[in-house]
Parts: structure tokens; C-alpha cells; sequence
């Protein structure tokens, strides 16, 4: 009989019904912010004035985190108090500050942004026109407003954004690794897999970001969930009998959800920004980033999982890797949906 249509002892299902059991504890008191990885950003607006001023735009959306976060310019002085605007988008501080001899060379972050897991956006615009983007982020929460910059810092920077968020992503790493188990790590399918997750997610991404779709997020995060959860169920069935097309043929799975998961990308990447004048060239170093974060998740799996397989029964394995899967989309499935509903 093959090692695929090998059923583990009762020993060893009773091993892998604590171990679930144990994970599904272990995610119930996880807190409940580490659970999302949503890029909760804001933007920072700094624009030079003539002698030396400055007026700074301080805009925090709707939703994101309730940690103090506070804006700084080194070597700036804040001239007044800031004004404080609500909207249902979120909320806006304006106030203007002194900078003598400009912003060139300046850092410029946000107090608090390293301990959270936000992104913000940082927007200067020089007095003679030039305007300079950068993320920041929760590794890095300041940046130097530069007297001279180009293409190589847009690509560090949104490709720096792209490799955080996908492995920030749990939902989209562990889609990635349904992927992986549905073609059993196997080089030449899964090679075909992951190169149609890359492609539909990137078509997706794309149009979303050049404003020829839009998704609403409550929906699109079910929805993401909701793959996870097919996937998950997909693997359950085994391979006994007729194989189903899903079976037959993965690389129709990976980029038909996909173009699911591009959306959820989209919506994190729209929050921050793209620099005006290099939009397609930041999209694609943020794509790149993606790629690069997923071919490093997807490195480290098959290297755990070589080497757990000579200690554990692959069988084993297996099992408990789906269901724990399907658990954790489950709980996502009924988190979110109560979230949409409410």
C-alpha cells in the first residue's frame, strides 16, 4: 500500500486530535489584533513654505490603531497648535512648523508607529515643486527626506513594503501552504501552482491599483477566508478514488483565488500610497516584494517539513497540517462574517 493511502494507527490519531486541540486553544486566546494583518496607515503631508516654513497634514483613517502616534521633524519647531478635523474617512491634524534651511536631509517618522504593526504614508513636497513618497513602517518608523533621490529608493522602499506584507499576511501564507500539500511538495506542480497564484494575484493587484476595480474589504476579507477554508476542505478528501479536478489540475485553484487574494493586496497597497510619476513602477517593486516574501515562506516550509518528516509520520503530518488548516479558516470565517454582519 502507498505511503499516501496509509491511515495513521489509533495512536497516532489520538496524538493528532490533542494537537488540534491544543492549536485551536492556542489561536482562541491569541489577542485578537494579532490575528489581522491589515496595514493600518496614514499619511503624513509636509509641504515647504517660502523662509523656511512649513505646513504638515497629519491625516489618521478610520479604523486604525488607538496607540498614540505623533508625528516628528527633526530640527523643525511647531509654530501652533494643531487643528483637528473628523470626516467618516477619519482624522485630520493640520498645523504648520519652522524648518530653517528646509526639509532636505531632515528625518521625519512617527513616535509610537514601532510598536504597532501600521504603515504610514510620508509625503514631502519641496518648495520648488519636487515631491518625495515613502512607506514606513513599524521596522523602520522614520525616513530621511533626501536632497537628491530616485528609482533605486522607490524599489527599496515598496519592495521593503511588499516582502512585509505578505509575511505579515497570515491568511495569505497559509493559502500558500494549502498550495504546497495539494500538490505534496512535488517540484514541477508546484512550480506551476505558485507561478498561477503569482500571476492571478498580480492581474487582480494591478487593476485594482490603476482604479479599474474595487472590492470592499469586509467582503474581500470573508472571501479570502472563505478560499482558505475550500482549500482546506479539498485536502480532507484524500486522493482515493477519482481524482477531482482540483486534484488534476492545482495551478486552476491557485489563480483563480488568486485574483481574490490580488484584491487584498490592492486594498493594503491603496491605503499607503504610490508615489505620483512612478505608479507603475512602484506597483511592480511592491509585486516583487511579494514574490520575494512568498518564495522565503515557501523555502522555509520545505525546509521544516524535510525535516520533521524523518522524525514524524508523514501521514501524520499531513492530517494534522489540514485540519488544523481548515480550524484556523474556519474561525476566520465566522470572525469576519460576524464582523460584516455587524
Amino acid at each position: 500500500m502507498s505511503e499516501d493511502r496509509r491511515r495513521p494507527s489509533l495512536a497516532a490519531a489520538a496524538r493528532l486530535a490533542l494537537i488540534v486541540l491544543a492549536a485551536g486553544c492556542v489561536l482562541a486566546l491569541v489577542p485578537r489584533p494579532a490575528r489581522a494583518h491589515p496595514l493600518e496607515p496614514s499619511l503624513l503631508d509636509i509641504r515647504e513654505a517660502a523662509g523656511g516654513g512649513a505646513a504638515l497634514r497629519w491625516k489618521r483613517p478610520a479604523g486604525a490603531t488607538v496607540l498614540p502616534l505623533t508625528p516628528y521633524v527633526d530640527g523643525c519647531t511647531w509654530t501652533g497648535a494643531p487643528q483637528r478635523e473628523l470626516s467618516s474617512a477619519g482624522t485630520v491634524y493640520v498645523w504648520s512648523a519652522q524648518c530653517q534651511g528646509g526639509l532636505a536631509g531632515r528625518r521625519i517618522g512617527i513616535d509610537g508607529l514601532a510598536q504597532t504593526r501600521a504603515n504610514a504614508l510620508v509625503r514631502v513636497v519641496y518648495i520648488d515643486g519636487r515631491v518625495f513618497e515613502a512607506a514606513i513602517s513599524a521596522s523602520r518608523p522614520w525616513v530621511e527626506a533626501p536632497r537628491e533621490f530616485t528609482r533605486v529608493d522607490v524599489a527599496h522602499q515598496y519592495v521593503t513594503l511588499g516582502v512585509e506584507h505578505i509575511l505579515s499576511g497570515l491568511d495569505h501564507l497559509m493559502f500558500v501552504f494549502g498550495l504546497l500539500l495539494l500538490v505534496r511538495f512535488v517540484t514541477r506542480p508546484l512550480l506551476a501552482t505558485v507561478t498561477a497564484f503569482t500571476v492571478g494575484h498580480s492581474i487582480t493587484l494591478s487593476a485594482a491599483m490603476l482604479g479599474f476595480v474595487h472590492v470592499p474589504t469586509r467582503p474581500l476579507e470573508l472571501a479570502i477566508a472563505l478560499s482558505v477554508f475550500v482549500l482546506a476542505a479539498e485536502l480532507t478528501r484524500g486522493t482515493s478514488g477519482r481524482p477531482t479536478l482540483i486534484q488534476r489540475m492545482p495551478w486552476l485553484m491557485s489563480g483563480v483565488f488568486g485574483l481574490l487574494h490580488g484584491f487584498g493586496f490592492a486594498g493594503a497597497l491603496a491605503e499607503v500610497g504610490l508615489p505620483d510619476g512612478e505608479i507603475p513602477f512602484a506597483l511592480l517593486s511592491f509585486n516583487i516584494g511579494i514574490e520575494c516574501g512568498q518564495l522565503v515562506f515557501v523555502a522555509a516550509v520545505l525546509a521544516v517539513w524535510t525535516l520533521l518528516a524523518r522524525r514524524l509520520s508523514p501521514p501524520v503530518m499531513r492530517l494534522t497540517a489540514e485540519y488544523a488548516l481548515g480550524s484556523l479558516a474556519a474561525m476566520w470565517c465566522f470572525e469576519r462574517g460576524a464582523a460584516l454582519l455587524g
